[in-house]
């Protein structure tokens, strides 16, 4: 039986999310408030109903007294049709009868439908993508453009085949005050687990959530000792960054917990259903922030009804970036001493990868992460007064910083191949504090061995391999200077190694003819068509940067980066030959809504790309989050082109 506490919330917490979806297998993932016994009813358009009792294809974890993760992987025996709508009913089973999407969830339904629905598509002829949804940014949440879009054309050949999520899909580094206190209220109500804390001046959880210093100044919580000043600045305090971006790390999540109800409240709006609003005591400056923040809390909120239905309706692929556990994550060999070097620091990027895991990693590759799930399972069944065991968390922790498998391959046409930027890194072994490569020597040949032989791919890149010369000279400056985590230097050109092989992969004779690249990361969107110079059968390769879902750059700022860009790179100019790309011709498409030539577009959205038969790019649009007309991507029109990108109709 229930308890009384548990009977009074609503039995789905968040979900589901459609994530690995094929003919032969359905990953879905869910939270509820207490386990269920769950049955999934798929009707392919014109067939009868197929009913799949879930109880040995559903393995639960408990999160919380009042919070358990569903993890369903169905294997099916008779594969499902492609390209043709499947609609699909998640009842609940129980007395009188079993309840569904439509009893229990009717805001993830469209208008005049009774069941959701998805498509598996027999190729990859279009997909959206995106990064960067930071919930207190002022700029509307670009996944309401994919809503937008499954609303006015539901049938099954305009429906894009994936939704690609490329970094960033948390900021559990950069948290809103009235955020953070949504999330202590929603631990508290679903009792999700206390954890002991070593090394701080905190002993555990709780005390870390009454901590007057728990809000705006958690910097004040790391032991107050010299040795310390580089955590203190790294985690809680932040460092300055006036080009790029701002550090706003003093709301830093530390515990499982806090993780875990992030997620919660970035996916779903029921959790918001549960607590109400008690702003914590503040100082004067810190009320102020706190009531700056609270209109964007407030706008994101009122959409999620919206995104948790896009995310019920399309199949969804993740890879993590650095916000997702923490800003500038393994920058440098000497970021990685300092940051494991304390048990402290070490604990709070560890939760962030644990929550990860669970939320993220499991459902782009369950058999990859069959071990870690149940090391997993362990710590979260074996606790004692819904506390978890520290030696136990500790330990997973440790295997979860030496795993090696968070990149993945789908076998779809064209083949997609989603990178791992941010675990494998090829560090510096002389100078320890220059950025390291963003893939070792190992991972970059597995990534060949991954290429070889297919006619064309996709392949998500967090980072742009192909950014912006002016914006990576910067970073090159500020890294000669020894101040790479000023400006964010994260690009697969700041390691000289890096660069070079993954450049030569490019030109290897057995890699395909067409590569698409697809990345997020850095606010801004543009596309690039890259080929080898001299070289008479050279690959083309589509670098296409869409970011971000919630974040932007800043506008003047931008603007005057584009124009230096231009004038500095332009094709006649010198510079360009003290850059690693020098033998890659770069070709900018430009903004079909650009005003005097600019390459860069700044706007919260989506990216959309339509394929060719061939895998090649047919069209490249921007969707952006405020509505407004997409955005195209075109070719200058006075440089010759073996393929014309067209403009939206």
């Amino acid at each position: 039986m229930p308890s009384t506490a548990a009977s009074t919330l609503p039995e789905i917490l968040a979900g589901p999310l459609l994530r690995r979806l094929e003919p032969g297998r359905l990953v879905l993932w869910l939270v509820a408030s207490r386990p269920l016994r769950l049955q999934l009813c798929l009707q392919p358009e014109g067939e009868a109903e197929q009913r799949h009792a879930l109880d040995e294809h559903c393995r639960q974890l408990p999160l919380g007294r009042h919070a358990v993760l569903h993890l369903i992987d169905l294997a099916l025996t008779q594969p499902l049709p492609q390209d043709v709508r499947i609609a699909y009913d998640l009842q609940i089973l129980g007395d009188p009868a079993p309840r569904g999407l439509a009893d229990w969830a009717p805001h993830l339904l469209y208008d005049g439908r009774s069941r959701a629905d998805f498509v598996l598509k027999a190729r990859i002829d279009q997909l959206l993508h995106g990064s960067c949804r930071k919930p207190h940014h002022s700029a509307a949440d670009g996944l309401l453009c994919a809503d937008r879009l499954l609303a006015a054309q539901p049938e099954a050949a305009q429906r894009p085949a994936l939704l690609l999520m490329s970094g960033d899909q948390v900021y559990v580094d950069d948290v809103a005050g009235p955020m953070l206190c949504a999330i202590h209220q929603l631990i508290a109500r679903l009792g999700l687990f206390d954890e002991r804390l070593e090394g701080a001046v905190v002993t555990g959880s709780q005390a870390l959530y009454a901590d007057p210093v728990g809000y705006y100044r958690r910097a004040e919580l790391l032991p107050a000792l010299k040795s310390n000043q580089t955590l203190r600045d790294k985690f809680f305090g932040g460092v300055e960054k006036p080009i790029f971006t701002s550090s706003n790390a003093d709301n830093h999540l530390v515990t499982f917990a806090e993780m875990i109800a992030m997620y919660l409240l970035v996916w779903s709006p029921v959790p918001w259903s549960l607590i109400e609003e008690e702003q914590p005591p503040l100082d004067a400056e810190q009320q102020r922030r706190y009531a700056e923040q609270r209109p964007c809390i407030a706008a994101f909120r009122q959409s999620l009804g919206q995104v948790a239905r896009v995310l019920a309706h399309l199949p969804t692929l993740m890879i993590f970036d650095d916000h997702d556990v923490t800003d500038d994550w393994n920058l440098s060999a000497r970021w990685e001493q300092t940051a494991y070097g304390h048990p402290f620091s070490k604990r709070i990027i560890g939760n962030a990868l644990l929550a990860y895991l669970l939320c993220q990693g499991w459902g782009n590759d369950p058999d990859a992460f069959a071990e870690p799930l149940h090391a997993c399972g362990e710590l979260l069944q074996q606790r004692q007064d819904d506390q978890l065991d520290a030696r136990a968390q500790d330990a997973l922790i440790d295997a979860l910083l030496q795993f090696q498998h968070w990149h993945y391959v789908l076998p779809t046409t064209p083949a997609l191949l989603v990178l791992d930027t941010r675990t494998r890194r090829w560090r510096s072994e002389g100078r320890l504090s220059r950025p390291s490569g963003l893939m070792d020597w190992e991972a970059l040949c597995e990534f060949q061995q991954a290429l070889l032989d297919h006619p064309a791919c996709i392949i998500v890149s967090p980072a742009p391999m192909f950014g912006v010369k002016l914006i990576e000279g910067i970073q090159k400056l500020f890294t000669y200077a020894g101040h790479p985590l000023l400006v964010d230097a994260e690009n697969w050109m700041a390691h000289r190694g890096a660069a070079s092989v993954m450049l030569n992969i490019f030109r290897h004779s057995r890699t395909p003819g067409d590569f698409v690249v697809l990345s997020g990361d850095v606010h801004y969107s543009f596309v690039y068509r890259v080929s080898i110079r001299h070289k008479r059968a050279s690959p083309t390769i589509w670098q296409i940067t869409s970011s971000g879902i919630k974040n932007e750059f800043p506008p003047r700022l931008l603007d005057w980066f584009d124009r230096l860009n231009r004038w500095l790179y332009a094709p006649w100019s010198p510079l360009n030959w003290l850059t690693k790309r020098r033998r890659m011709r770069v070709s900018p498409l430009i903004p079909e809504r650009s005003r005097a030539g600019e390459r860069l577009w700044n706007g919260a959205g989506l990216g959309q790309v339509f394929f060719d038969e061939q895998g090649r790019p047919e069209r490249i649009l921007q969707l952006n989050a405020d509505g407004s007309k997409p955005v195209a991507f075109v070719a200058e029109r006075d440089e010759p082109q073996p393929r014309e990108i067209p403009a939206s109709p």
